[in-house]
């Protein structure tokens, strides 16, 4: 078979362009002789389809004048399945994808703990998964924005937060103008916030926030930190004057560790200074204050509605103190559910709560 086809392919090779076109018309007309020899439809194997298609896929629009075993619509469409075949066969080459099941365990325990890749194959050995390769579990992880190295030193201001929020106290220093006979006075309040619980403790106010009366005010935060089981371990508070050696020696002498925020970062005392915030926005901004005690009873409503009947979104929606202050109705009588709204501050403060009729 190789000696009858060598010197038909010697032939062609040497033929100029006019000589090859004159030897596919023979080869043409040869052709559409033998076909009148055979029976009227011809069946072709998978394997000789895809021979076909395979050669005659670079042919163009010369396939209406050269096929003559189908008709050229038919070759066509095996010429298409023929290219879906190959390119399920490429698209199936290559390391299988990792089960999903596993990606999402690696990302969890990546999320959770300061591991770099190898340490998460480590831990997926020991229950009794056969890990992807490292480089897999680092493209994971970079995917998904993760490092995929440990985590080293200090870590992340966040991170911080997280580790030490039971036991971590916020402080600082807020002043509102005050109408007095001797016109705009500057009033200061001293907030404590902790950072779990959101609950907040505010001294009374002054016209004259001195050493001797921030060391009061020190002295009666700790009282009642201690009331409610909430002892400070860590005191963060800014780089404010008022904050005296003197007020941090009494938080010392406590077991309390006090941390300066750093130079120019506010969002170090953030949870703080976010409750001052809502205090002035929500309530001081909308009244002139007149004196110590005015001031004391605004910001003695403003944190009683805080604690106990404004919801916060980082506590369920819940108030850091979730009194039940409202009847809860059987499934019987929820034709009878009244809407209750319970003010403060004339109005200024409105919380809203369920009461059977």
């Amino acid at each position: 078979m190789k000696n009858l086809f060598q010197p038909l392919l010697l032939l062609i090779a040497g033929a100029t362009q006019q000589e090859l076109a004159r030897q596919v018309r023979y080869l043409k007309v040869e052709n559409e002789i033998l076909r009148s020899k055979l029976p009227a439809r011809l069946t072709v194997t998978e394997k000789e389809k895809n021979r076909l298609a395979k050669f005659a896929a670079k042919l163009g629009s010369a396939i209406n004048e050269l096929v003559s075993i189908v008709h050229p619509d038919t070759l066509r469409r095996w010429i298409r399945a023929l290219n879906q075949t190959v390119k399920k066969t490429v698209a199936k080459r290559g390391r299988p994808k990792t089960d999903a099941e596993v990606r999402e365990l690696i990302l969890k325990l990546a999320r959770e703990n300061d591991w770099g890749y190898t340490r998460i194959m480590g831990e997926l050995k020991k229950l009794g998964i056969t890990p992807p390769s490292r480089n897999t579990i680092k493209n994971i992880l970079k995917e998904h924005g993760l490092d995929p190295g440990p985590k080293r030193g200090e870590g992340t201001w966040d991170e911080f937060l997280t580790q030490h929020a039971k036991t971590l106290w916020q402080c600082d220093f807020f002043a509102k103008s005050a109408l007095t006979m001797k016109g705009f006075r500057g009033l200061y309040v001293l907030v404590f916030l902790h950072v779990e619980t959101r609950r907040v403790w505010i001294s009374p106010s002054t016209f004259h926030p001195d050493e001797t009366w921030v060391k009061q005010q020190a002295v009666a935060f700790l009282e009642h930190a201690k009331q409610i089981e909430l002892p400070p371990k860590l005191l963060m508070h800014d780089r404010d004057t008022k904050f005296t050696k003197a007020f941090d020696a009494i938080f010392d002498a406590a077991g309390a560790e006090g941390k300066q925020t750093a130079f120019r970062s506010p969002n170090t005392n953030a949870y703080v200074e976010r409750f001052i915030q809502t205090l002035q926005q929500e309530v001081l901004d909308h009244f002139v204050v007149f004196g110590e005690q005015h001031m004391d009873h605004l910001v003695s409503e403003t944190v009683e509605h805080y604690h106990e009947e404004r919801p916060h979104q980082s506590l369920g929606n819940e108030p850091p103190v979730n009194r039940q202050t409202t009847e809860t109705p059987s499934d019987t009588d929820e034709t009878k559910l009244r809407i209750v709204c319970r003010e403060r501050l004339g109005g200024r403060l409105k919380h809203y709560a369920l009461r059977a009729a």
